[in-house]
């Protein structure tokens, strides 16, 4: 990823696929200018989803990372960046 990281302009996909937000946010924001999608998986999908305001019931949720989840989510839609989540989920 880092070789396409170094071309503005390109096209790149990334995914993250583990539990914790908070070990991943650091990467996820310095993304940011790097990608055009994120695909996210694993555990860490609920956080997002329960930032967005969807029920998560019982999942795994870092609910001290749902108002950090909104703001990288906010600066997604900004930059026209493109977020995949799982879709089926349950």
């Amino acid at each position: 990823m880092r070789k396409n990281s170094e071309k503005p302009g390109k096209a790149v996909l990334s995914r993250f696929w583990r539990a914790k937000v908070s070990s991943k946010i650091a990467v996820l924001e310095s993304l940011l200018n790097k990608v055009d999608k994120l695909i996210i998986g694993g555990g860490m999908t609920y956080t997002f989803l329960k930032s967005r305001g969807i029920s998560v019931g019982k999942s795994l949720v870092e609910d001290d990372m749902v108002e950090t989840a909104k703001k990288v989510l906010a600066k997604a839609v900004e930059k026209k960046w493109s977020f995949c989540f799982p879709s089926i989920i349950s």
